[in-house]
């Protein structure tokens, strides 16, 4: 049976911003942008998570809830930066380790035991070495695969270390309440209560084929969490399966040119993490959200994959003046590329022309990585 560790950053945002500014330590702090704006909270310190904030709720309510909290915008390329310096570190110790998100990975402990002792003790030495190092706070589960240990990260957070022993993992879920299951969330939340399941004992318990009249596929998945069942195997390849970017307006606009103007900035940004990240995309999607929150996609797949700012504004603007059919004020514009494949090298099969537009990009990826997304625009039909 194998050892699993999931390791989890304590507020990783807020910690980071704590870090560039320490004046934040020991404040109800709120990445997320404007209070007056639309956005959502990204990450709340525990001082603030004390009047009731969490993730992904609206900017504004948080507001209501703390207006004395400090809301910031944020500073992403600094997370990744200290994430991508944590998970070095998990790399230098272990072969196999996978990134979850920004901000959690797991790493298999299996047959480390005569290499770093016992697996309480390493995770409490391996905490203290990431907080010395980075001044990051994190919280560490343990235990035979990857859903118990994650339950287990979360039980003493921020700081905890949880250990739960081979075969005890459905004791240890058991008194746990329903919404402790990952993906046990609003729509499936108040359906499991309202049929008298209360922790993830309860639902242990009972008949895997009820689970699965009521909930279909997830019922049978849920149960076997429940049971402390899960997955132990580490996926260390990640391909990136899609590139996106969306405004949401502060206030509603209607002129067809102001939101191409959003289109195109768009389209220069999602170009730009293409080539960053040397893909091309196959298929261009818009997302269009009225005032009333009615919410469109539309998509078109290209002839040949691209990662020109031009082909893509251009792909954009034609979905969304086919799409934007409502005289309702739009809230929100987006792009997401898909279908993403790795850059050809063979640029020497390209005619003349192509070379020259393809050189052309590779240095305005430099200059914008170097002053900034503003710093030049490709021009398109009606664009400069």
């Amino acid at each position: 049976m194998k050892t699993i560790f999931h390791l989890d950053m304590d507020a990783f945002f807020v910690s980071v911003e704590r870090i560039l500014d320490p004046s934040l330590e020991g404040k109800p702090v709120i990445v997320g942008g404007d209070p007056n704006g639309r956005g959502v909270v990204a990450a709340c310190s525990y001082e603030a998570r004390k009047y009731g904030i969490h993730s992904a709720m609206p900017v504004k309510n948080a507001y209501r809830l703390c207006p004395k909290a400090l809301f910031l915008h944020g500073h992403y390329k600094e997370y990744v930066r200290y994430s991508n310096a944590v998970k070095f570190l998990l790399e230098e110790k272990f072969q196999l380790v996978q990134q979850a998100s920004v901000d959690e990975f797991y790493f298999d402990f299996t047959g480390c035991e005569k290499i770093y002792g016992k697996p309480e003790e390493f995770a409490k030495k391996l905490q203290d070495e990431i907080q010395h190092k980075f001044s990051l706070p994190c919280s560490i589960g343990i235990s035979s695969n990857k859903g118990v240990s994650k339950i287990a990260t979360d039980f003493k957070k921020p700081r905890g270390i949880t250990f739960v022993p081979h075969g005890k993992e459905k004791e240890f879920l058991a008194p746990l309440a329903v919404e402790r299951i990952p993906g046990v969330g609003k729509k499936t939340f108040p359906i499991l209560r309202a049929r008298g399941f209360k922790t993830i004992g309860d639902i242990a318990n009972a008949s895997p084929d009820y689970l699965a009249a009521v909930l279909g596929k997830f019922g049978t998945d849920i149960w076997n969490r429940a049971k402390g069942f899960g997955n132990d195997i580490l996926s260390v390849e990640h391909d990136r399966k899609s590139i996106s970017k969306e405004t949401t307006f502060n206030q509603d606009i209607v002129g067809k040119t102001e939101i191409e103007n959003h289109l195109f900035e768009l389209a220069a940004k999602v170009a730009q993490l293409l080539r960053n990240e040397n893909f091309q995309a196959s298929t261009v999607s818009i997302k269009l959200r009225y005032s009333d929150f009615s919410t469109i996609t539309r998509a078109k797949t290209l002839h040949e994959p691209t990662d020109d700012d031009k082909i893509i504004f251009e792909t954009a603007a034609k979905l969304f003046h086919n799409a934007y059919s409502r005289r309702v004020g739009v809230r929100l514009i987006g792009i997401h590329l898909s279908n993403l494949s790795h850059s050809s090298e063979q640029e020497v099969l390209f005619e003349d022309e192509d070379i020259i537009r393809k050189r052309m990009l590779n240095a305005v990826t430099k200059i914008r990585d170097k002053f900034g997304d503003k710093a030049i625009h490709i021009g398109a039909e009606g664009k400069n």
